[in-house]
């Protein structure tokens, strides 16, 4: 194995990195310094989150930019803010004992006055994000045709974040003769556009296989209803007592959510996201690092960049639609060569991603079992004991008060003392979890509507629906709206039979008050107000829901449910404008924007309850009635 020494990088620098506690190079420095040192070559390097590319391109830019000259030579742009901090502090830190270079880091959120003075005063090395760098160029307050190096680090995301017009717009301000060095964790046409458009015959660099996952992730799911995922949460995390995690959710309010629920509840949490200052942002990772935050509860926007080495555990609320997106999560785990586990919560519907991820990763997704209450309470239990075990006992200090304890509790024999002393931590997890239920859900099963006439047969109820495959709706997608909307299982519809503009479909007759009352308030999809009417055959009659009619909180799934409190913002905008494909949606967008829309979203539930107990331990108090949870 080579060290840094043999990678041709200056003493001093190698000095330096050695004092920071590195002993050898990772794959991608190993491979990648030598092709960099050389400066005067485009590059390309392909390797995934937590290999260690910030100082792959790092080292070799702090040996070849000249600390005596005044004039801005590199530039890095990252996706991020806080990707882009950590990148100047590990900047700083590799030169810290060799050159004395001004590093200025440059991103929205902090003042830009003060960042423009920074700039002015002569920076050799910039570390940008892309908005606030055009703001920059815009005032005319940055100067780049002196940029010698010029590298894109997550180069995938800054493009998934919708950066390409910015990228070309600030590297149409660079010189022609500059080396561009680009670093990607996935490998989409995008990417190789900027390749082709700014590049020339760029040194091509992958480490491991393209599309496959860290190794030393273990990668789970558990099957469980979309109501139970806060409850099933709690127990993954009640049986983890050491966890140090990352919990990731769809949209900000979803995130500010889960974080006030589980600091609620007892949990040493927090939240990132986009609606925080720089200086709230600074504040929690600065707690999150230090390890006096146990759980973050992040956004998927917010969370890139996080570099944090000793992460036990990523939870995914919602599995992603994007392949990016779930590399990039599940990567903020096992860095630095260090094991970690990625646990995604679906419902069955989802149990097709989680296959489609499995054959891109080529891995496989360890079947999970959310822990029971008597497992929660035996994995405490042990932990406590262990806790017991390991202390240290400052011997000096306790000495004094020693026979004030021994006084008190000399009348307890030793099997007394052991009951007592385990049951003032242990007697909550007792409470809480006594007759707790089992939220697993059974999976694997194919979702797919075939319930023939049963239901017609026995007298069951027909309903028309306005919808149909025109719409993209197929019988999975039927299912999963009638569960959506009124709450039914697979075991409460029967036939379904789609046409082109419209369906029909069956449910037992006990029910069909239920899928009324369901469809009531003004449910829309793919921003069409969706009918549903009582018929006796496929041609229409019969009684009539119409969205619209009556408030929604005659629907059963949305009554007696746990208090909700307002929603700061907009929650709503309808299907069409939350995704891309014509596949449902639950738990609302990966987009973090707001909009408006009346009545109720198929994607956005608008009426989904939005609080939790008011009383830390007490399943009791979540309702597990037909609500969701959808985080």
């Amino acid at each position: 194995m080579k060290s840094f020494a043999d990678l041709g990088l200056s003493k001093g620098l190698v000095e330096s990195v050695q004092l920071l506690g590195f002993e050898s190079p990772t794959p991608i420095q190993e491979q990648a310094i030598p092709v960099l040192l050389t400066g005067n070559r485009d590059f390309v390097g392909l390797a995934q989150t937590g290999t260690g590319k910030t100082a792959a391109f790092g080292l070799p830019l702090l040996d070849l930019v000249d600390d005596k000259s005044n004039d801005t030579q590199a530039l890095v742009l990252a996706p991020t803010r806080e990707l882009g901090l950590q990148i100047a502090n590990d900047l700083e830190n590799f030169s810290e004992k060799i050159k004395r270079f001004n590093i200025v880091a440059v991103y929205g959120g902090a003042s830009i006055s003060e960042q423009i003075r920074k700039v002015k005063r002569g920076a050799q090395i910039i570390v940008a994000t892309p908005g606030r760098l055009i703001d920059l160029i815009d005032r005319k307050a940055i100067n780049l045709s002196s940029i010698k190096y010029v590298v894109l680090d997550e180069a995938d995301e800054m493009l998934n974040m919708g950066f390409k017009d910015d990228l070309d717009k600030i590297l149409s301000f660079t010189s022609k003769e500059k080396a561009t060095w680009l670093f990607s964790a996935t490998m989409p046409r995008e990417v190789r556009s900027i390749m082709k458009n700014y590049m020339t015959d760029p040194f091509e660099l992958q480490v491991g296989e393209q599309n496959t996952g860290n190794v030393n992730i273990e990668h789970a799911y558990v099957v469980i209803q979309d109501r139970d995922k806060y409850l099933a949460l709690k127990r993954i995390l009640d049986y983890t007592p050491d966890i140090f995690g990352l919990i990731f959710c769809r949209t900000r309010i979803d995130t500010q959510k889960v974080a006030e629920m589980l600091m609620k509840d007892g949990y040493n949490a927090d939240s990132l996201h986009g609606d925080l200052t720089q200086q709230q942002r600074d504040r929690v990772m600065v707690r999150f690092r230090q390890r006096d935050l146990q759980i973050l509860v992040a956004t998927d926007v917010a969370a890139r960049g996080i570099d944090v080495d000793d992460i036990t555990h990523v939870i995914h609320l919602n599995i992603p639609d994007e392949m990016e997106f779930y590399t990039h999560r599940s990567g903020r785990t096992a860095r630095a060569g260090k094991k970690g586990i990625s646990i995604a919560m679906i419902s069955k519907r989802e149990l097709g991603k989680v296959k489609q991820i499995e054959k891109t990763l080529k891995s496989t997704f360890r079947r999970m079992m959310v822990p029971t209450g008597p497992e929660v309470c035996q994995k405490q239990l042990l932990s406590l004991m262990h806790k017991v075990h390991e202390v240290k006992v400052n011997e000096s200090e306790i000495e004094a008060f020693l026979p004030q304890v021994y006084e008190a509790l000399k009348g307890l024999t030793k099997e007394e003392l052991i009951k007592r002393f385990a049951s003032i931590e242990f007697n909550r997890f007792l409470d809480y979890y006594r007759n707790a239920p089992d939220l697993n859900t059974e999976g694997g099963k194919r979702m797919d509507g075939e319930g023939g006439d049963r239901y017609a047969a026995a007298g069951g109820t027909r309903f028309f629906i306005n919808l149909g495959r025109m719409d993209g709706i197929e019988k999975a997608q039927m299912l999963e709206l009638l569960d959506d909307f009124c709450g039914l299982e697979k075991k409460d519809i029967g036939k379904i039979d789609l046409k082109g503009a419209y369906s029909f479909f069956e449910v037992e007759k006990e029910k069909a008050e239920q899928v009324l009352k369901g469809f009531k308030g003004g449910v829309e999809y793919q921003g069409r107000q969706v009918r549903v009417e009582e018929t006796s055959d496929s041609g229409g009659g019969g009684r009539r829901s119409r969205g619209g009619d009556r408030d929604d909180s005659s629907s059963p799934r949305r009554s007696d449910g746990p208090p909700r409190r307002e929603r700061s913002g907009s929650g709503g905008g309808s299907y069409s404008d939350r995704r891309r494909s014509d596949k449902p949606s639950y738990g609302g967008s990966r987009s973090e924007r707001g909009g408006s829309s009346s009545g109720r979203s198929y994607a956005d539930k608008s009426s989904k309850p939005t609080s939790s107990s008011s009383a830390p331990y007490s399943e009791k108090k979540h309702d597990r009635t037909n609500k969701k949870w959808d985080f």
